[in-house]
């Protein structure tokens, strides 16, 4: 079962615009794209030219590099974009805003390697779009599942049908799954689909 109210549960506030950063570095995946475009029509005609857009997914690709960014590299995948974060990171000075919109399981995987190379999260603009799907790590054999939509889910690793938690970890991008049915092997609790 669920529990409301778990303080750890991330807040999405929203893409705002940032007036006096000096780089704008934006991450995006899927629908997240349309975040962007909300994004870039808040903003004063300067922000483009200060601007770069790293964009996982096909259906928005043509629209972001039509914005008209300084930077806008379409990438095949969330783990080449990850690696592409940390080569920019790696070289970012101060002044750098990040700002990230997709689905709950990019955002956390793009916050948690920001936080690697120092950058608090609480400085991280982001905003949810696309899925509520979950990516969720085993606590007992910590290996992740990527795009959990049910309450219970076996476990991608180690087989272990896990309860899908709201305690999520920043520091592993991750929700929480714990062993659902460990005092009673194979008796589970009726599988409900929560996270289209």
């Amino acid at each position: 079962m669920l529990v409301s109210g778990i303080k750890s549960r991330p807040v999405y506030d929203g893409l705002v615009p940032q007036p006096n950063a000096k780089h704008h570095l934006i991450a995006a995946e899927g629908e997240g794209a349309l975040a962007v475009a909300d994004l870039v029509a808040k903003a004063t005609p300067e922000f483009l030219s200060r601007a770069t857009i790293l964009y996982v997914g096909q259906n928005h690709s043509n629209s972001l590099q039509a914005l008209g960014a300084n930077v806008c590299e379409i990438i095949p995948a969330i783990p080449a974009l990850l690696s592409r974060l940390a080569d920019i990171f790696s070289a970012a000075t101060m002044g750098t805003r990040l700002y990230v919109s997709g689905t709950e399981g990019f955002i956390g995987q793009v916050v948690q390697l920001a936080i690697a190379h120092g950058i608090d999260h609480r400085s991280v603009l982001t905003e949810h779009r696309g899925s509520l799907a979950r990516r969720v790590q085993c606590i007992h054999c910590k290996g992740f599942t990527e795009n959990v939509t049910t309450n219970i889910a076996a476990c991608a690793h180690c087989g272990l049908n896990l309860l899908v938690r709201d305690h999520f970890s920043r520091r592993l991008g991750a929700f929480m799954g714990v062993c659902v049915d460990a005092e009673a092997p194979g008796e589970l609790p009726p599988v409900q689909e929560i996270f289209p």
